[in-house]
């Protein structure tokens, strides 16, 4: 592998395209760092949102009002505003009224570091449109299906989970691949709250190496490669999810 990496040192004292991380450790440690941050903030955003949506598609079928209108509530405020505001709200508006953590070395830190605030708005920014998705689905199902399930004796929740749910996801899936795409693409608002993800660590190599060109393409093909391989998941999982006849 030394070889490897010397050969782009050379390359770059020959044509003057600079790329660090490839030929130097302590880049290729930050950029590596940078790339695994990317891949767990879009994990966690990604699996929460799904949460969100499905509890939220659950609570807005409940049969008082006051639930509806919180459901109804949460989706306009995230649905209406910026991501990059709403991230700048949870981290400096929330996060300086939540309490201090004493530190090992007797100082105080902030109880919720920039990850966990990131984490966190994004899933629900996220989440409000997962909502409206898995509401659509749900609503194309059969009432013929869960007036059946009522005769049978389910509950409501038992219907939601057993009933609904699988022959709603079928239907949303594209939606929500489109969705979850973008929620990756939005993980790189976490480096305006100093979140050491790819883009950030990216920033971090051209202020030391003056090489903004080569930077950005390199973000550009590592995000389509990275946004690629999500959306070769999701097509192979809605192929294989596919009932003949069925959302289509």
């Amino acid at each position: 592998m030394e070889a490897f990496y010397e050969w782009f040192r050379v390359f770059y004292q020959e044509t003057g395209i600079n790329l660090p991380f490839l030929y130097d450790s302590f880049d290729r440690k930050r950029m590596f760092d940078g790339f695994l941050m990317t891949i767990w903030l879009s994990i966690v955003c990604l699996f929460f949102s799904i949460i969100i949506g499905l509890v939220g598609a659950w609570l807005q079928g409940s049969p008082f009002k006051w639930t509806r209108r919180l459901v109804n509530g949460y989706i306009e405020i995230f649905r209406n505003t910026p991501p990059l505001v709403q991230l700048y709200f949870f981290y400096f508006a929330i996060g300086t009224l939540l309490p201090k953590v004493e530190t090992d070395w007797g100082g105080q830190a902030p109880l919720l570091g920039s990850f966990a605030w990131a984490a966190i708005s994004l899933s629900f920014f996220a989440g409000a449109f997962n909502v409206e998705i898995f509401r659509s689905g749900i609503e194309a199902v059969p009432k013929s299906t869960t007036e059946a399930a009522e005769a049978l004796g389910f509950s409501r929740l038992q219907i939601y989970k057993e009933v609904t749910l699988p022959l709603a996801i079928r239907v949303v899936l594209p939606a929500l691949n489109n969705n979850l795409v973008n929620l990756v693409k939005t993980t790189t608002l976490a480096y305006a709250i100093a979140v050491p993800e790819m883009l950030y660590e990216a920033n971090q190599i051209w202020s030391d190496n003056v090489n903004v060109k080569e930077m950005m393409v390199f973000l550009l093909l590592a995000y389509f490669l990275l946004v690629g391989v999500l959306v070769w998941g999701m097509s192979k999982c809605e192929r294989k999810l596919q009932i003949p006849g069925f959302g289509r």
